[in-house]
Order: structure tokens, then sequence, then C-alpha cells
């Protein structure tokens, strides 16, 4: 592992890691055996995994005298919420540069946007994934007004955002030394590579999201610096619950929200951290994840998307009993 870079404190940390013996009993293992890292208990703009990079994001932007943070994502991007809000503690401005066009989606994560003061940029019909080469546009041109932007990199997912995820890795590590999967919603795939770099690959399980197209890629070439060796993306353990899309809500989402929310009292959302759950009940269906080995799902927040998903709420209705 290389030197560990300069970090400021957004949240406090560890982050409770709670039993979760009703959810455990209901998927298929033993009550003892699960375990949820509430990483959605971080605080600062709603709380979520992203505040984990952003406290290294956040250092290079003070360091460097920034007055203003730049990101992507989808317009329900946890993300660029939480980007957003971290700017406004800091008193600096942000901007965040979405697909689409101003009024195309009803995301709770706008609502947090507007509250904290971010600018939005509709870059129109750009795949998620292609939106780094917009957003350098919209940085050079507040740099050419005078202002001194960071470009933080979607998902706030590189090398230096994963070591968040290695902080995380050891603090499971030292309160859960036996464990033997930890399961995590992979969408940029930062999160996915710190918690390969500090747990190794067998015991990190990534549940596809479908935020981009070379997510195996991406979480290899983030985690390999941090481990010093080039890792293989197809050593990864990586399960598809990507459904017709990455905004979509799927049944097997769906499905895995009511059970954490009816056994554990626990409230997931559909993009995410519902579909980490989808991916965890099909691992022990077929059998990748067994009675008897401790296991952790790792709940990266997201509860404000869950508002404002035109399907999630309409649903909600026919749950009401």
């Amino acid at each position: 592992m290389t030197e560990e870079p300069t970090r400021i404190q957004l949240t406090s940390l560890p982050t409770p890691l709670e039993p979760a013996p009703r959810l455990a009993e209901a998927i298929g293992l033993g009550p003892e055996d699960l375990w949820l890292k509430r990483d959605d208990l971080t605080g600062v703009g709603g709380g979520g995994n992203k505040l984990r990079k952003l406290e290294y994001f956040a250092a290079v932007a003070l360091r460097n005298g920034a007055d203003v943070l730049v990101t992507t994502g989808a317009a329900q991007s946890n993300h660029a919420r939480l980007t957003a809000a971290v700017a406004a503690k800091l008193g600096l401005r942000s901007v965040l540069v979405f697909p689409g066009e101003p009024g195309a989606s009803s995301s709770g994560n706008l609502v947090v946007d507007g509250l904290v003061g971010a600018r939005i940029e509709w870059a129109g019909d750009v795949p998620l994934h292609e939106l780094g080469q917009y957003a350098d546009g919209v940085a050079a041109r507040l740099a050419g007004e005078g202002a001194r932007p960071l470009l933080i990199p979607y998902g706030g997912s590189s090398s230096l955002g994963a070591r968040g995820y290695v902080v995380c890795a050891q603090e499971i590590l030292e309160r859960l030394p036996e464990v033997r999967h930890v399961v995590t919603a992979a969408g940029s795939g930062g999160t996915m590579a710190g918690l390969v770099a500090g747990l190794g690959v067998e015991r990190v399980l990534g549940v596809d999201v479908g935020a981009r197209p070379d997510l195996a890629e991406a979480v290899a070439s983030f985690a390999s610096p941090l481990v010093g060796a080039t890792l293989d993306p197809a050593t990864l353990r990586i399960r598809d619950q990507v459904g017709a899309g990455y905004s979509s809500y799927t049944p097997e989402s769906e499905a895995a929200m009511v059970l954490a929310a009816r056994t554990e009292g626990v409230v997931l959302d559909p993009i995410y951290t519902g579909r980490a759950l989808a991916g965890l009940v099909a691992a022990v269906r077929h059998g990748e994840i067994r009675a008897g080995e401790t296991t952790v799902l790792v709940h990266t927040g997201g509860l404000p998307g869950l508002f404002g998903h035109p399907v999630a709420t309409s649903n909600a209705q026919a749950l009401l009993r």
C-alpha cells in the first residue's frame, strides 16, 4: 500500500456495524451470519458512502485553493448530492453536470442539490460514463471566468477516492476479522475497489447496478495502485442486478427493499442498496454464500433517491396494508 494522502474529516468514523439476524434467516443464512455496515449514517447532506471518498477530494480542493467543486452523475446521483453538500460545508460553490434536460427527473436528490445551493449543467443526450469530457469543458469555462474549479471524477471513483473504502475495510476487519464476504453495490467502481484493496479479491462481492459498461476494468484500475500490483478484472467477484438499466426499478430490488424494511426496519434505495441486497439473496440461493459464513452487506445510503423515483412512489401505495 502506498503512503496515505491527506484527508479532512467530514464524518464520524467508524460507522456502525450492526447484526441483522432476522434478515439473515429470511434469506437462508444463520442468525449470526449477517451484519450491516451502516455507511448510510455518515451525516453530511443526507449521508452515504461517497463522503469517505470526498474526504480526500476535499483535502485536495482546500490545498489547491479551489473555490468550486465540479462533478458528474445521473440526476439521482448520491455522489453529486454529497459533493454539493460538502462544498456548502466548506464554503465553496458546486456545479453538477447531469445528462438529460431540465425537468426530466424528479429525483429526491435534486431537492437536496437545490437546498445546498448547487448549480446544475444539463448535458443533453450523453451517456453517464461519457460525461467527463463535457465536465472538462465546464471546468475550463469556469476557470476562464476567474474561478478555481476542482473537477472530481464520476462517482468520486479513482484510486484516490477508493482509499476511503480501504479505511472501511479496516473497520470491518477490526470488528469481524473472520469475515468471509463483504457485499456492496458497484456503480462507478470506487467503493468496490477500495474494499478489494483492503480485503482481497476473494472476500468482496460487487453487485453491478449498471452505471458503467466497464465496471470490472474500472474496479481493477482503481484498486491496482493501492495494492501495488496489476489486478486481473476477470478475477473480481461481480453479480449482475442491472435489470432494464441503471435507473430502472427491478422486482428483485423492490423485494429486497421490502424484506430489509420488514425484518430489520432498515430502508434501502432502489438503485444501489436494494440491488446490493438482491445480489446477496441471489448469491445465497446459488450457493456462492452459505450459512455459517460471516457476511457484511455495506449499506451505502441513497435514501433521498427513493422518494423521487416514480415507480417506487407509485408502487408504495400497493404495499400499504
